[in-house]
């Protein structure tokens, strides 16, 4: 903790030697000193009369928590002429009506021209007024900010650049926020085509080679530059082809077409660009981003701080491979040309996929050794998900099983004809299935997965983006490539692409111009988060695996021990393991219960009592914190409900909606719990863990679903799949079919072509 003016301040263990800038987004949460510049369109209303007080006040709350974490904040600020402007409108406003309510009477009011405000005398007017507003808005958090005006020659002049970067120091060491301005009141107006002078020199004509001087003059880490668009774009915003830019790079400038500049403003965004770049030769990171959006400038600056996507990041250091966003568009284009191919050759992509895997097995087991040594070293993996992680000879076999599976089972998946309408005479209308697109499956600690997603997206004619967990990297790489290699034999190689870069799953949730569905394959903190982060993409997926098994009164001794055994045993960790075990009442104290204790005792499982299950015993086992709680390990709860109606009413208000299992013999009893219980997955006297897409002949699955719309359960290929409509004619039009019209609908229900079986 340190202190001044008495005020407490957390500080953070901020430093790195200044010289290179940093290479990539991840590291900009280790800046220190950090400039944020706020272009005239941030500062200023629409009318760019007075100040975007909102915006002022979002900012300033960004910079003081991040000040307050231990950094050393500096902002660059325009806004001084329009606030200026304001108040001499009001000044000249309120004059012009006295003289005119003396000598011409009210009715000459209306009539009053306001004059050209010249720009020098705006900012004279506006600077104490602006700075005062910083100054109560900083108050708020206990921070002290304090005025610094420049022009050209405060850099230029050596005594003067001295006494400027002095004053800078001794205020950040003072925790006090500068707030650096242009002299607008004084300043010459700007020279027409200046441009910036190389990397030793800058001319300071507006405040973004003002931010970047000030940038490179501080040792500055990051500068952070606001105006009113999202970034730096490759044609002007707005036109069609427009694409922001995710991370530019110097040379860059021949790819780009820069449009006008802002309405307000000195610079364009080609004067931000040159700025930037100066400021990147010298040293100190650089993002370009949107400061007046109202869904992002609330927390933009520390997104930014955070290292998340926002706006164009400028680096040095160019990937060795594409960014995720031309591996999106390859995955779009590979995709659309695998799902022109005859379904044959898909098949015998799949089928190439998995001899690979069964061919190459030493390599692959090889490289998840690497994986496991590095994850036991660091000891950052529980048990469950070293199991996960691990891969074997017998988990490569079948695998291969697998695969072969989907291959045999795809023949007719896409394009095959699911409705066909006559709509009039010779106006034919089909219904066909097609691929989804471009798919984002992220998984975690399971490199089986890998094979198993694109094998799917493969038979199913889908782009695929991969993202795999750190702790599989090697085994991921090597089945990656083997997939690559099995799609080469059609030249369709680019459809598969695994994401290597430093992208956080979150930003990967943003880009919806790329992605058409989401599947996470992992825990469920996994997928409630990517459900969160999702913005405009759906989410496939299943956020817990809360599985419960019913054991009825009328339930068989012979089956009870092995459903559970199987259900809670088997494998712990699954999504589709037993979670939550319901007893019926009549059950308690007899010699089938005590064999289930036991059986669960023997197996080293660990109970928790339910509320009414603990009210039945004297001694019982810790009572149960929730009713909703997902174990993946050797733990589970025992409950007590009085019939099958409460035991449907327990599930739908504690389950996921996942997979529900009954054990008895009464036929009418399992039919109505069958029908009654909303989940993915309804069993009538078999384990839980048969809910898994190879268990049920799909081959294997992307995962589970728990959704009520497109794909439910194990999704296999036909989850992967939606349609279109295809309608054939001959010269129609509508208006033929109005009231006087020479044509009829018939709408007539044509039959569908033969599936091959084969």
């Amino acid at each position: 903790i340190r202190c001044w003016s008495n005020i407490p301040f957390i500080t953070m263990p901020l430093s790195r030697a200044h010289g290179k800038s940093f290479a990539h987004r991840s590291e900009l949460k280790h800046a220190k000193r950090i400039v944020v510049k706020l272009g005239s369109a941030v500062v200023t209303r629409g009318d760019e009369c007075g100040l975007a007080l909102g915006r002022l006040a979002s900012i300033v709350e960004q910079v003081s928590m991040l000040q307050n974490q231990g950094r050393e904040m500096m902002i660059v600020t325009s806004g001084a002429v329009a606030f200026g402007k304001q108040r001499l409108r009001h000044e000249i406003l309120l004059s012009q009506s006295v003289r005119q309510a003396l000598h011409s009477g009210q009715s000459q009011l209306k009539d009053m021209a306001i004059p050209v405000l010249e720009a020098r005398a705006c900012a004279a007017a506006g600077q104490s007024g602006l700075m005062a507003l910083y100054e109560a808005m900083f108050t708020q958090y206990s921070i002290c900010a304090a005025q610094i005006l420049v022009t050209n020659l405060d850099f230029h002049d050596e005594q003067k650049r001295r006494n400027l970067n002095g004053t800078l120091h001794e205020l950040l060491r003072m925790n006090i926020v500068p707030i650096i301005n242009t002299n607008d009141a004084v300043v010459p107006p700007p020279e027409p085509n200046s441009d910036l002078q190389g990397v030793n020199v800058i001319s300071v004509k507006d405040n973004d080679s003002l931010a970047a001087r000030l940038a490179v003059e501080m040792k500055t880490d990051l500068l952070i530059v606001l105006s009113d668009v999202e970034g730096l774009f490759d044609s002007p915003p707005g036109s069609d082809d427009a694409k922001l830019i995710d991370i530019f790079y110097p040379g860059d400038q021949q790819s780009v077409t820069f449009g006008t500049k802002s309405r307000v403003g000195m610079g364009g965004m080609e004067a931000k660009v040159k700025a930037a770049l100066w400021a990147l030769q010298g040293g100190t990171s650089v993002v370009i981003a949107n400061g007046t959006h109202p869904k992002i400038s609330g927390h933009v600056i520390t997104d930014i701080v955070e290292g998340k996507k926002v706006g164009t990041f400028f680096s040095e250091v160019k990937p060795a491979g594409p960014t995720v966003e031309q591996q999106g568009e390859m995955a779009r284009a590979g995709g659309r040309t695998l799902a022109a191919l005859q379904p044959e050759q898909r098949a015998e992509i799949i089928y190439r996929l998995a001899d690979l895997l069964t061919d190459q097995r030493e390599e692959i087991l090889l490289a998840n050794k690497k994986d496991l040594e590095e994850a036991e070293n660091k000891g950052r993996l529980a048990l469950p998900l070293l199991k996960r992680l691990s891969l074997s000879t017998s988990k490569l076999n079948s695998l291969a099983i697998g695969l072969r599976q989907i291959a045999a089972s795809s023949q007719d998946s896409v394009g095959r004809v699911i409705r066909r309408t006559r709509i009039a005479k010779d106006l034919d209308l089909e219904q066909v299935t097609v691929p989804i697109g471009v798919l984002l499956v992220i998984f975690e600690s399971r490199p089986d997965c890998l094979p198993q997603v694109s094998a799917l997206a493969i038979a199913s004619g889908n782009g695929l983006l991969l993202k795999g967990g750190k702790e599989a990297a090697h085994s991921n790489q090597i089945l990656h490539h083997l997939t690559q290699e099995a799609l080469s034999i059609h030249g369709v190689k680019d459809a598969v692409q695994l994401v290597n870069t430093r992208e956080e799953v979150e930003d990967l949730c943003r880009l919806d111009k790329l992605i058409d569905l989401i599947i996470p394959r992992g825990s469920s903190q996994l997928v409630r988060n990517i459900q969160k982060a999702a913005k405009g993409i759906p989410v496939m997926g299943h956020s817990e695996g809360i599985c419960h098994v019913y054991v009825d009164m009328d339930a068989s001794v012979e089956k009870v021990t092995r459903i559970i055994r199987d259900s809670k045993c088997e494998y712990p960790a699954a999504c589709n393991a037993l979670e939550t075990l319901l007893i019926h009442r009549d059950l308690l104290r007899t010699p089938l219960f005590d064999q289930i204790i036991d059986m669960l005792r023997v197996e080293q499982v660990k109970i928790h009592a339910g509320p009414k299950f603990a009210s039945y015993l004297t001694f019982s086992p810790s009572e149960v914190k929730s009713l909703r709680t997902e174990y993946g390990d050797l733990e589970c709860c025992i409950e007590v409900v009085d019939s099958v109606q409460e035991a449907v009413e327990h599930i739908h208000k504690y389950g996921s909606s996942h997979t529900d299992v009954i054990i008895t013999e009464n036929e009418k009893t399992a039919e109505f719990f069958l029908q009654h219980v909303d989940s993915a997955c309804v069993f009538w006297n078999a384990s839980t863990r048969f809910s898994d897409g190879y268990r049920f002949g799909l081959g294997a699955e992307v995962g589970i679903s728990t959704s009520r719309i497109h794909a439910r359960g194990p999704v296999g290929i036909e989850g992967l799949l939606t349609t279109k409509w295809l309608l054939r004619g001959d010269n129609h039009v509508v208006s033929d079919f109005s009231e006087h019209g020479s044509m009829k609908y018939l709408h007539e229900s044509l039959p569908l072509p033969q599936r091959n079986t084969n």
